[in-house]
């Protein structure tokens, strides 16, 4: 059973706790739409009215909730060959195992790129089959398929090219690998034009003729269906015979879902299932690099979608970013304990300077873009790191609530990256730009691109954004922050996070619960962190013996710094949101509050 699209977000929901606009300056509104929905979703479903409230702001319909709270992966999988190409696309790849022919994978330096290579290598390695692996430098190459390297896997023997996550708009290069003799699989998501490249097969849910459906599908999980269609075919063929033995493919699910989360799609339908599932496989802890890389990262909590998308990821994004991405997929894909360990701690060191060169990045494009009067923000520099761009370009998305190009100049030719808000879709407008030859090179998601732009067409392009943009509404350029349900401390415990947590995995279009409490008083604050960033609080209600503790992350200097200093002097009452969450440093029954946003009362 496949869950529906969720409906198109109404413009302006009802106030939550009468904000119109917190410290941070952002309208606190209700995400869910009929508290008589969320009433009869708790009553029917047996679970309290706060579950029934984060249901419903979900839009998750009855008949869909059980499957929702505990998706298994045999109802929610569809068939592979709905996807358009699917079947050939396998059948191509079966006839080459069976012939012997070298393969070549050609895959992209992002997370989701890494890991759907390495997922792909893996099973052709078990297959009997050692691939060719290219995967581009960032800086020196950029994104997707190119010429040279064409030329060069077509040196190493390449037979037969498969392309991930990238290849559905390199014409040129793709053309080329024809050229030398290759045939071409493509396996992508990005956005596809009506006219596609040289192919033998091209896999992709985002491709104008496929009707699938499966369009929130990121790589990984276009890769995961045909592994599916791909063992399907083999099986069909004998391949299976003697020594040869089908793969588990559940034991791919830990890198499907890495890939899912990481690339920020949509967590709903198989994106969902995928990451539910990979999530308990990597609870095992039986890839060896991943394994590595949590030993790396620290971690004082549960394994969950936040370690995928703000542990892992970022350290293995790091390889691509500052380093080599074959190192990322090196580590993906060893067998070899002490060699896992030793690239762990490299990408962990390689984070750190990504975060170093990040922090004085966002200094320089954010005195850039504070005076800018424009809707679409632009922050350009000589020098910067070409892989910290895109970190930077959604620091001020978030920052400004505007959409967001961060370019980086060598000569008269920039590269760039850019994030958007929801309503302003950055894959059609870089699209558009691109067939009207205002851009070398582009492409990317709704709220996620990338592009190529010279200096005499710059103006033209940023005038283009800027026009596009003129059709917004001003309540899509006021910032929001979405709240599940008003609660009380009364209602808080170790129950209640984990009734929610019924709802996990969380992520894009499927948003961690955040509940708002208000009239409540602070009775202790105190700045912590290494720069004394931090705040933490002890916050207490009128009536209520349980006292809530609470963390206001990266709060010193801001605005909602300034109000819980004041109201934590004056006794002032507040009204604050954020997200429950196990306190791992207290004990397990210990429960406290991550501050996102607060307002006076």
């Amino acid at each position: 059973m496949q869950q529906p699209a969720p409906a198109t977000v109404a413009s302006q929901r009802p106030l939550v706790l009468g904000v119109e606009r917190s410290a941070s300056g952002k309208r606190w509104e209700f995400r869910g739409q009929s508290a008589r929905q969320a009433e009869y979703l708790a009553q029917r479903l047996g679970v309290s009215a706060t579950l029934g409230a984060v249901l419903e702001a979900r839009q998750i319909d009855p008949d869909y909730a059980p499957h929702f709270l505990e998706p298994r992966l045999r109802e929610l999988m569809p068939d592979p060959s709905c996807l358009r190409d699917m079947d050939t696309a396998a059948d191509l790849l079966a006839q080459a195992l069976i012939a012997g022919q070298k393969i070549a994978l050609f895959g992209d330096y992002d997370v989701d790129g890494m890991s759907s290579t390495a997922m792909l290598r893996k099973a052709l390695l078990d297959f009997g089959s050692a691939p060719l692996v290219y995967l581009p430098d960032r800086q020196t190459e950029g994104y997707g398929p190119n010429v040279a390297a064409m030329e060069t896997l077509a040196e190493q023997g390449a037979e037969l090219l498969i392309t991930i996550d990238c290849g559905v708009s390199a014409f040129e290069a793709l053309e080329r690998a024809r050229e030398l003799g290759m045939q071409v699989l493509v396996l992508d998501h990005h956005k596809a034009d009506a006219l596609l490249p040289a192919h033998d097969a091209l896999v992709n849910p985002n491709r104008l003729d496929d009707d699938s459906g499966l369009g929130y599908l990121c790589a990984g999980g276009v890769v995961f269906l045909f592994l599916v269609a791909l063992q399907r075919r083999l099986k069909a063929l004998d391949f299976f015979q003697g020594d040869r033995r089908p793969l588990d493919l559940r034991n791919a699910l830990d890198l499907a879902a890495l890939a899912t989360v990481c690339d920020v799609v949509p967590l709903v339908g198989l994106n969902r299932v995928l990451v539910k599932q990979g999530l308990a496989v990597l609870a095992q802890r039986e890839n060896l690099g991943l394994n590595a890389l949590l030993d790396c990262s620290r971690l004082h909590e549960a394994i969950n979608a936040s370690t995928l998308g703000f542990q892992l990821g970022p350290r293995l994004n790091a390889a691509g970013r500052i380093g080599s991405a074959g190192l990322g997929l090196e580590l993906l894909t060893t067998n070899d304990s002490a060699r896992a360990q030793t690239i762990a701690q490299m990408l962990d060191r390689q984070n750190d300077e990504r975060k170093a060169l990040e922090a004085a990045m966002i200094e320089q494009a954010d005195a850039q873009v504070a005076g800018q009067s424009g809707r679409f923000l632009v922050a350009q520099h000589e020098d910067w790191h070409e892989g910290v761009i895109g970190i930077v370009a959604g620091r001020l998305k978030e920052r400004y609530h505007r959409p967001a190009l961060v370019l980086t100049w060598n000569g008269d030719l920039a590269k760039g990256s850019a994030r958007s808000i929801p309503g302003f879709d950055l894959g059609a407008l870089v699209l558009q730009a691109k067939h009207r030859g205002m851009l070398e090179s582009g492409g990317g998601h709704a709220m996620a691109a990338g592009l190529s732009v010279t200096r005499a067409k710059l103006p033209e392009f940023l005038a283009f954004a800027e026009d596009m943009m003129s059709g917004l509404s001003e309540e899509t350029l006021v910032p929001r922050l979405g709240v599940d349900a008003v609660i009380g401390l009364s209602s808080i415990s170790m129950r209640l996070i984990d009734e929610v947590g019924q709802a996990a995995p969380f992520g894009q279009a499927n948003p961690e619960p955040r509940f708002a409490l208000s009239a409540l008083t602070i009775e202790h604050l105190a700045a912590v962190g290494a720069g004394k960033e931090h705040f933490r609080l002890r916050l207490s209600q009128a009536g209520q013996r349980f006292k809530l503790k609470a963390m206001a992350f990266r709060a010193a200097g801001t605005p909602s710094g300034q109000v819980l200093q004041a109201a934590a002097r004056s006794g002032e009452a507040i009204a604050v949101a954020g997200h429950l969450r196990a306190d791992a440093w207290s004990g397990p029954q210990s429960v406290q509050l991550l501050l996102d946003d607060v307002a006076t009362a």
